[in-house]
């Protein structure tokens, strides 16, 4: 299939165009710098500006804005780029900005679903098979691990890491770090525990998932000083491939970590049960 370029888009001559891709009524590339990989397509009444890369097989939905200036006070003109990875959905309004300061990039990795009227900032990075539920919103610099979701409404701070395979509820308010693995939500935000079914889904085996609920409890449920619990995680546990992840990336923190405003509380232990993990958890959606 050739090309499908309806004649009332606007394209700026220069845009890379692959093979087989899709540019519907009204679409705007502003940008000669554009990039458009194979099989792409652009839904009606889409905006491009910019130092643009869409991969291959990604579909970008009507009333999307990429690639335009960031609203970063302190841009002053520098050459940025938004880099938007393979068989991504961005789907309805969403905004991703593009970057500030010289020859920095938004990045937004593979298979990633970017649900209606998200917004990604500057210099943000977003890896593979991100899913952000509408509305939820990433200021400056902020960093989405692989495998993340993030609910519905929920805007998270300048600076934050998203750690891997977490799932963060909707309309949570995210200040700090969100360990990986985990699952919580909530204003002051709370751990439920461990993302037991995106860890199944995902192939994370029993015995793995064990070890993770152990070095989770010794976190936030021991009443340890975080260093002091992260010593014992190394020390008592099997030096797995997902506990060092865990344990670099809560001292690598900079912001430090959430949920420890609600460590004196009464909190119930969670235990991994077969017949819990089939429920579905609609707040977290």
């Amino acid at each position: 299939m050739k090309q499908q370029i309806h004649p009332t888009a606007i394209i700026a001559p220069g845009v890379t165009i692959g093979e087989n891709v899709i540019i519907e009524p009204y679409v705007v590339i502003h940008s000669p710098h554009v990039i458009l990989e194979d099989n792409v397509t652009i839904k009606s009444h889409v905006y491009i500006d910019g130092y643009t890369t869409i991969g291959t097989g990604t579909t970008i939905y009507p009333g999307a804005s990429i690639g335009t200036k960031t609203q970063d006070l302190k841009y002053q003109g520098e050459k940025t780029f938004v880099h938007i990875g393979k068989h991504c959905q961005i789907r309805e309004f969403v905004t991703i900005n593009s970057s500030c300061q010289e020859n920095t990039t938004v990045e937004i990795g593979d298979h990633c679903l970017i649900m209606a009227y998200c917004h990604v900032a500057h210099n943000c990075k977003v890896g593979n098979r991100v899913i952000m539920s509408n509305n939820a919103t990433l200021a400056g610099h902020v960093i989405v691990d692989d495998f993340a979701i993030i609910g519905g409404m929920t805007p998270i701070h300048q600076g934050v890491r998203v750690g891997k395979y977490a799932m963060v509820g909707g309309m949570s308010r995210i200040t700090r770090d969100i360990p990986p693995f985990t699952l919580g939500g909530g204003v002051p935000y709370k751990f439920g525990g461990l993302n037991i079914i995106g860890l199944k889904r995902n192939g994370i085996s029993l015995p793995i998932r064990r070890e993770l609920s152990k070095a989770f409890k010794l976190l936030y449920r021991s009443r340890l000083h975080v260093d002091e619990a992260l010593e014992r995680i190394l020390r008592e546990l099997p030096p797995l491939p997902e506990i060092i992840h865990f344990v670099e990336f809560c001292r690598e923190t900079k912001r430090g970590l959430m949920g420890f405003q609600a460590i004196d509380e009464e909190v119930p232990e969670i235990e991994e049960k077969e017949e819990e993990e089939s429920k579905s958890i609609a707040i977290f959606r």
